[in-house]
C-alpha cells in the first residue's frame, strides 16, 4: 500500500538519510527543521520500520534507535541479521556490515535478530 507523503515524514526521512549512525527519537526530534510532536515522530518511525525503510535497534539500556536501511561500504544491502555496535565513549550506535551466523536448538524458528555489541568504536579506540 502506498502511503501519503507529509512534511513530517519527509523531515524525519531527511534527518535519517543525513546520518551515518542510528538515532534515537529525541536526537531525530532535535535535528528536525520543522516542529513535530514525539508521538508523531514515533508513529512515522514505526511506519518506516513496517515498510522496510528503517530498522529499529533496541540497545542494552532499553532505548530505541532507528537506522535507515541503506547499502554498506561495498554497495550491498545490509543483511537482515546484522550486528549493531554501541560505543561506550561517543555513545553512537551503528550497523556493522557483516552477516551473523548462529545455530539454535531444533524446533525454534528465528524471525528477527537484535544483537548489540558494546565497546569502543573504530573512531574512539
Amino acid at each position: 500500500m502506498k502511503r501519503r507523503s507529509t512534511p513530517a515524514k519527509e523531515a524525519v526521512m531527511s534527518v535519517l538519510a543525513a546520518s551515518t549512525k542510528a538515532m534515537s527519537q529525541d536526537a531525530i526530534e532535535q535535528k528536525l527543521s520543522i516542529a513535530v510532536d514525539k508521538v508523531t515522530i514515533y508513529r512515522i518511525l514505526n511506519r518506516f520500520c513496517d515498510d522496510g525503510l528503517v530498522h529499529k535497534i533496541v540497545a542494552d539500556d532499553g532505548k530505541q534507535y532507528f537506522a535507515l536501511c541503506v547499502a554498506c561500504e561495498d554497495n550491498r544491502k545490509l543483511p537482515d541479521n546484522h550486528f549493531h555496535f554501541r560505543c561506550t565513549n561517543c555513545h553512537t550506535i551503528e550497523c556493522l556490515p557483516a552477516q551473523v551466523h548462529f545455530s539454535i536448538p531444533k524446533g525454534y524458528h528465528v524471525e528477527k535478530l537484535n544483537a548489540v555489541l558494546i565497546g569502543l568504536c573504530k573512531d574512539c579506540s
